[in-house]
């Protein structure tokens, strides 16, 4: 029977299935959002930091989490640091059921760039008091076994070394500043790696010092009954790790059940009560305590912390009185008398020196109890801990604006711009003041866009300013015109508008400033057309060397191996000479302009008048046929202004001969002879590191495959009439087998005194060995003195005499002393860390050849600011912009 339903009955039925649909959907949206903070790390949100004040980052996490144990949330690092890869530490090593928890699970390492940094905001700002605390737990994450060795640096000055698979350094901090950066070194020695940072802020008034930080704190719970490693939050609002100690030595432990009167107290150290319910006293009939430690492990000074609670009801009559005596009588404290129950601390605010430590708690005469101690910390003193100073903060705020405004993306801007010195930002350089400033601002060819950005107005230290060579659009700003200290300015390059502030002008008319304005369109066009005839000239060369290649290799594979006499396969019929006209080019051999291990090079003059050099291969000479046609063969087909150029060769029987084009000026080493009296000054110097760095990078980089020279050295440095210098002799040159290849396997080549202690200890070369040999010339050219200085019968190489000059700090006993200090002092220290960077022992700790080239310009750039004529600054500035050409041409090659 059909059963019959009224509309009245519809209509409430169908609300009640939409109220049980909505209650199934608000069950499940509570359920699902349950679930979602029980498994956060699927939850997809940020979490809010449940302790105020509190930062705490698991580094290489890649969510938020809430840890049960403490209550505190933990962040990822994403806003705490722009570099670095996450990884996770392998199974046997996953401490997540220790007392750290899953906080040593996850590890950032940082395979990039040298210093790489951790950019903390704490709420309070600078000038209060912080503990830092960071974890590094190795846990074999790369799967190498091998515990990487770096130093951490808080802020500019250095913490501690990393050295141990697992450690957890602390430290109590009062920044100067707002930002606090915690930044990794890499020292050569492995890939520096962190698993968490946290940063809890304390009262200012605890812990006193004045002229230190103190570091890596041990703080131990006496006489402690729980059963876990250390206390933490939220035992400990300040989140300080105790370690529960239940006695040492003989110390009898004592505590109590009764709760601890910390509203009523005073006592703003606030020691958990938990720790302080619970003390150490000495053995019956014995009254004191006694605590002996041998020298702390960094040799660092001690600070020391008493923590005390009278935990005992004494009985009407009774007193218990001590005093403190640390270190045999260096400090000895007034007697002290307790509270019941109520907490004091006593943090001494003075340290104790780097040898034994110890310190003895003593009852008086008059006591009728022996003393309690119920906790106490150890920490040691970075002293002075200040070594370098924080960059100006306006500089600070203006640099750090613009890098994210301008979305400038350079690895190493990192932490403070200045300092530390051997690491500050690229492209910059600052003043040696006691609050260094910018001086200096490189950003050429950066890839900016928009206008140009108006935090450059706060930069008013600014002695030079490249904006060069990018995509900057709008007016030139009038503030530009209003940097008081401006003395070069260089806008070439880019899409500016037309009008130009009239201040700027009447600064370029009068002399206080050097502006570059070239336009990046007619730059262009004139770029279009070198461009299409360079492209058919270079089609043309290697057209020809290409089937000069392919007959060589022919006639090789045809004929075998063949004597000396036989072996002219390398011909190039513009180049080629024979040797009748040799003997006439150099009218019989008439002058000798030098002598290396090639043979002698005579002076020669060409049907046009140009006067040649002629390098004739010596039957005696150590180099034969192979490094004559080495050199031939690369200089036919490199072509660069920092490289001498082959004009033509002999290879006529067993005459051989290279003819180059005649440098005039003759070589760099006889330029830095004690001999000559015509010395370079520092500009000319500055100029020839350039140059020949130019060269060498271009061999490095602008060649494919890669040429290392493997003999660069002042006497391979020849100079042309306008002390232009080009790098010469590359008989023993090679290049890698593939653009990629890392290094070459070969015998032992290059000049004692120039050569990479690891490539000769491996017998493997690679760029990095010309590296070193350039730093070498650049110290012969910062000192002028020889790479081997001679005496009598011993010798002693440049390095051990410069290293402790530059340890004393003295950049006059450093450069050379012929220039009578005509030089200024913050580009001779630059010249000197460039040197520096190029020779450490290890290859990989040397910077690549445009680093090189891009450092020496900023050096050069710093001399010309601070210029000592106009002439010789718009000098300087020519070259350079002859420079950005010529590297444009190079590159098109």
């Amino acid at each position: 029977m059909p059963i019959k339903i009224s509309m009245d009955d519809a209509l409430e039925s169908i609300w009640v299935l939409k109220a049980c649909v909505l209650v199934v959907l608000m069950i499940g949206i509570l359920g699902n959002r349950k679930l979602a903070e029980g498994n956060n790390e699927h939850a997809g949100r940020k979490l809010v930091d449940h302790v105020p004040g509190f930062i705490s980052i698991d580094c290489g996490s890649t969510y938020d989490y809430l840890d049960e144990d403490t209550g505190i949330s933990y962040k990822s690092d994403t806003g705490f640091a722009d570099t670095g890869t996450n990884n996770v530490v392998s199974s046997e090593h996953d401490s997540s059921n220790t007392v750290y928890g899953r906080l040593l699970i996850n590890v950032r390492s940082f395979p990039q760039g040298t210093k790489n940094c951790y950019t903390l905001k704490p709420e309070q700002g600078k000038r209060s008091n912080y503990l830092i605390r960071a974890f590094f737990h190795y846990g074999n994450y790369d799967n190498k076994n091998e515990v990487p060795k770096f130093d951490v640096y808080v802020g500019v000055n250095y913490w501690t070394t990393v050295v141990e698979p697992t450690s957890r350094p602390t430290m109590i901090y009062v920044p100067t500043s707002d930002i606090i950066y915690v930044c990794l070194i890499n020292t050569g020695s492995g890939i520096p790696f962190i698993s968490a940072l946290e940063l809890r802020p304390l009262d200012k008034s605890l812990y006193p010092f004045d002229s230190g930080v103190l570091q890596n704190g041990w703080r131990y719970d006496m006489g402690s009954t729980t059963d876990k490693v250390f206390v933490r939050y939220k035992s400990d609002v300040y989140d300080r790790l105790w370690y529960s100690v239940r006695t040492l030595s003989n110390w009898v432990p004592t505590n109590t059940s009764s709760a601890i009167d910390m509203q009523g107290s005073n006592d703003s150290y606030k020691p958990p009560p938990e720790v302080l319910r619970t003390a150490v006293q000495p053995p019956s009939g014995y009254h004191a305590l006694r605590f002996e430690d041998g020298p702390s492990v960094d040799a660092l000074r001690r600070y020391v912390c008493f923590h005390f609670a009278e935990i005992a009801k004494l009985t009407q009559g009774m007193k218990r009185e001590f005093i403190i005596d640390v270190n045999g009588g260096k400090y000895i404290s007034e007697p002290i008398i307790l509270d019941h129950l109520k907490p004091l601390s006593i943090c001494l605010n003075q340290t104790f020196s780097e040898g034994d430590f110890s310190f003895s708690i003593n009852a008086t005469t008059g006591s009728d109890l022996p003393p309690i101690l119920n906790a106490f910390e150890i920490y040691g003193v970075i002293s002075p801990f200040y070594q370098f100073n924080a960059t100006d903060s306006r500089d600070v705020t203006a640099i750090v604006d613009i890098k994210q405004t301008s979305r400038i993306s350079r690895d190493d801007w990192q932490g403070d711009p200045c300092s530390p010195n051997n690491y500050s930002w690229s492209g910059l350089n600052c003043s040696s003041d006691d609050t260094p400033r910018i001086i200096s601002l490189n950003l050429s060819s950066s890839q900016l866009t928009g206008e140009i950005p108006i935090s450059l107005s706060n930069l008013t230290a600014l002695l030079y300013l490249d904006l060069s060579y990018n995509e900057l659009t709008g007016n030139i700003p009038q503030f530009l015109a209003q940097l008081p200290n401006l003395k070069t300015l260089n806008l070439s390059g880019n899409e500016l508008d037309d009008s130009i502030p009239e201040a700027l002008i009447q600064k370029s008319k009068n002399g206080s400033m050097i502006l570059s304005l070239e336009k990046k369109q007619k730059k262009e066009k004139k770029q279009k057309k070198e461009l299409f005839v360079v492209t058919i000239v270079v089609t043309s060369a290697i057209v020809l060397v290409l089937l000069f290649f392919f007959c060589a290799r022919t006639i090789y594979k045809r004929k075998g191996q063949v004597d000396m006499t036989t072996k002219s396969n390398f011909k190039l019929k513009s180049l080629q000479y024979n040797y009748s006209e040799v003997v006439r080019i150099t009218n019989n051999f008439k002058t000798i302009i030098g002598e290396g291990g090639f043979g002698k090079v005579y002076l020669g003059i060409l049907n046009d008048e140009t006067q040649v050099a002629v390098k004739l291969l010596s039957p005696s000479s150590k180099q034969g046929y192979k490094e004559f046609r080495a050199e031939a063969q690369l200089l036919m087909i490199v072509h660069h202004r920092n490289l001498v150029s082959l004009v033509g060769y002999c290879d006529d029987g067993e005459n051989k001969a290279l003819i180059y084009e005649y440098m005039v000026n003759g070589n760099l080493q006889q330029h830095l002879s004690v001999t000559n009296t015509n010395f370079l000054n520092w500009n000319q110097r500055l100029q020839i590191a350039v140059d020949a760095a130019h060269g060498l990078e271009y061999l490095h980089n602008g060649c494919k495959p890669p040429i290392i020279h493997r003999d660069l050295k002042t006497p391979n440095i020849l100079l042309n009439e306008n002390m232009q210098a080009k790098i010469a002799d590359f008989g023993l040159s090679r290049a890698f087998a593939t653009e990629n290849d890392s290094h070459v396997s070969t015998g032992l080549a290059g000049t004692l005194g120039y050569l990479d202690p690891e490539s000769r200890a491996l017998g493997k070369l690679n760029k990095k060995s010309d590296v070193y040999s350039f730093g070498i010339v650049l110290f012969e050219l910062i000192t002028g003195r020889p790479a081997i200085m001679r005496k009598r019968e011993e010798s002693t190489h440049i390095l051990d005499w410069v290293y402790p000059m530059i340890e004393s700090g003295d950049i006059g006993s450093i450069v050379d002393s012929r220039l009578h200090g005509q030089f200024y002092t913050n580009s001779a220290w630059k010249a000197v860390e460039i040197a520096m960077s190029c020779i450490p022992s290890a290859a990989i700790q040397r910077p690549d050849m445009s680093q090189v080239l891009v450092e020496l310009k900023e050096c050069l750039a710093l001399e010309m600011a601070n210029g000592s004529s106009q002439t010789m600054a718009i000098e300087a500035n020519e070259i350079y912009s002859m420079e950005l050409q010529s590297d444009i041409a190079a590159l098109v090659r």
